[in-house]
């Protein structure tokens, strides 16, 4: 059997034809453009390599991804110029004529890490993405969580020192959100540099104490037994390291349970994807066979 999937992402897309377990046997990656440009990118490439039996998006958003809602697949407000409203889902299958499951691009992430990376073997893991934006997808007892719309851990609300960090947040529906202040576009427009540029100790400090606070609101909440966070920001050297420092000065101590300290804020707790840049193709995939075999 022969699956699409797609990483929709608001920097690039990345579209790949596999088993759907585990395996990608043609991938194509371009920059997204405008929803009519992107999308017939898309379409065509799937074209060259069918016949597929369904589609499986991993999609940014915020998008609906309520199967049956009238809106389902269905971009809504995004700060990503001119991607407001489009139906992403609907425009793909109805081109294609295939079935499309769709979830959010981390969701999708997240689901590849479960079955093939660093995921593999837990029932509680947050998936927390750190790139152009900031994105997050969570799995709580064996099941990714869905609710009013989906998570949106990139946009909850952490302690901004304005003495040390004067920078107002560059988030357009929230200002200084854990988005705008810890995201690759942030530090861009915080330090007129891309992140990728920038050596500053200082600036990776800040960085290390946003994205520390964001991952111990997140243990206290959500309980999970590991986190894994991606994207092309948690590559900046020795960046991982403060955050888990960090993190385990702002558990201080609490709870003080056997074996429970020990792990928040360690190596074996805030890890990077196993499967590096292609769990997200790869978790659509992974959707695309599940509604296939009557599981999505």
């Amino acid at each position: 059997m022969s699956y699409g999937g797609i990483e929709a992402g608001g920097t690039k897309w990345v579209c790949g034809v596999g088993d759907g377990q585990g395996e990608v046997s043609e991938a194509i990656a371009f920059p997204t453009g405008s929803p009519q440009e992107t999308l017939a990118q898309a379409v065509s490439f799937f074209e060259q390599h069918g016949p597929l039996h369904a589609l499986g998006v991993g999609s940014f958003g915020p998008v609906d991804v309520r199967r049956g809602s009238p809106t389902f697949g269905r971009i809504a407000g995004t700060p990503k110029p001119g991607w407001s409203q489009t139906d992403v889902a609907a425009t793909l299958a109805q081109r294609l004529g295939l079935p499309v499951a769709l979830d959010t691009d981390v969701n999708a992430a997240l689901i590849g890490e479960l079955r093939w990376g660093s995921g593999a073997g837990f029932q509680n893991v947050v998936y927390i993405t750190v790139g152009t934006g900031i994105g997050g997808g969570v799995l709580a007892n064996g099941r990714l969580v869905h609710g009013l719309l989906h998570p949106e851990l990139g946009h909850m609300r952490i302690p901004h020192d304005r003495a040390l960090d004067p920078f107002p947040g560059c988030c357009p529906f929230h200002g200084d959100c854990l988005e705008g202040l810890a995201s690759g576009e942030a530090i861009r427009q915080r330090c007129g540099e891309r992140a990728e540029r920038i050596t500053d100790p200082a600036v990776w400090e800040l960085e290390a104490r946003y994205l520390a606070h964001a991952i111990t609101n997140i243990s206290y909440v959500l309980s999970p037994e590991r986190v894994i966070v991606g994207g092309g920001v948690i590559n900046a050297p020795g960046l991982l390291a403060q955050v888990r420092t960090q993190v385990r000065e702002l558990v201080g101590g609490y709870p003080d349970a056997s074996g429970v300290l020990e792990r928040v804020g360690g190596e074996e707790f805030i890890v990077t994807p196993g499967l590096g840049n292609r769990a997200g193709v790869l978790g659509a995939l992974a959707l695309a066979r599940d509604l296939h075999r009557g599981a999505g």
